[in-house]
């Protein structure tokens, strides 16, 4: 049955107006085309949808009902063609991002997402906390569109910018003999009690601190290993032990906790922007991407 739309909108006129004429002047069209258009959505129908005489033009009981359906068919594809463009220019649809524990208290990413929220209200944004190692098969499955990582071997499915280049920082209980010192060589926390992540967790902190550790020969006395960086922080804050973490962790500060510099200039960890090859990138997508890089580094 090769029902057109321009079938229903011939037949919604002609029932709404009652008569050809005035149905044919509001279509901007001629009388005799559409009275042929109605008599052959009859005959696809095999159902007389309007009873005609000579001076009025009434809806059959057929006629009635399928009024109805047209109606609701004529707005549901013009609601799909609004929705269809709306999702092409990226004013709706569903980002799905996932994120390290630090991306939130980064300024440049909690900002860009602040500003895509108040631009775009109708995208949902999914966000997913993972450590770096989880988020790599979603990506590559489709399930994430864009991930907030650190940097870490990547398959070759996966692309990705740098974000933000952060430095890494010494954080003591606020009694220890390093708290009043300022910044500090990564070399006096050498004989410390280390709290530090469990290698199995799948965190990229831990492969960047351990790396760093490594090239000035320390090899850290480790006393208690956990999964996730707020632990540390509350671990080092009761006084159990000193660690390393990103600057971005200084905004979750807790009592008793102190912050120190570190001497060398290697002492940082890389923030990455990760997305899938290959995939068809949406305008929400594409203005995710630019307002998170938009302060990225250029080198």
């Amino acid at each position: 049955m090769n029902i057109e739309m321009r079938h229903l909108r011939y037949f919604i006129a002609v029932a709404e107006e009652c008569h050809f004429g005035r149905a044919a002047r509001r279509l901007a069209i001629s009388q005799p085309p559409l009275s042929q258009q109605i008599m052959a959505l009859e005959a696809l129908l095999g159902a007389r949808l309007l009873s005609r005489t000579n001076r009025s033009v009434q809806l059959t009981a057929a006629g009635e009902q399928f009024l109805l359906d047209a109606r609701q068919i004529v707005q549901q594809t013009a609601q799909a063609a609004e929705r269809a463009a709306r999702l092409h220019q990226g004013l709706e649809g569903e980002l799905r991002i996932g994120f390290t524990s630090s991306a939130p208290l980064i300024p440049a990413v909690s900002d860009a997402l602040l500003r895509f929220r108040q631009r775009y209200p109708a995208v949902h944004i999914s966000m997913r906390e993972m450590n770096t190692r989880q988020q790599l098969t979603p990506l590559e499955e489709g399930h994430l569109d864009l991930s907030v990582m650190r940097n870490t071997p990547l398959p070759p499915s996966l692309d990705w910018q740098l974000l933000r280049r952060e430095p890494l920082m010494a954080l003591v209980h606020r009694d220890h003999p390093l708290a009043d010192r300022g910044a500090i060589s990564i070399r006096a926390l050498a004989n410390e009690p280390f709290i530090f992540f469990d290698p199995h967790v799948g965190t990229g902190l831990y492969s960047d601190i351990l790396a760093l550790l490594q090239r000035y020969a320390i090899t850290p006395f480790v006393t208690q290993e956990v999964g996730e960086a707020m632990t540390i922080l509350g671990l080092v804050a009761t006084g159990l032990g000193v660690s390393l973490l990103p600057m971005a962790f200084r905004r979750a500060q807790l009592d008793n906790l102190v912050w120190l510099p570190l001497l060398e200039s290697d002492a940082r960890s890389e923030v990455w922007l990760v997305w899938a090859k290959g995939r068809e990138p949406g305008a929400a997508f594409n203005t995710m991407r630019s307002l998170l890089l938009a302060g990225a580094p250029t080198e």
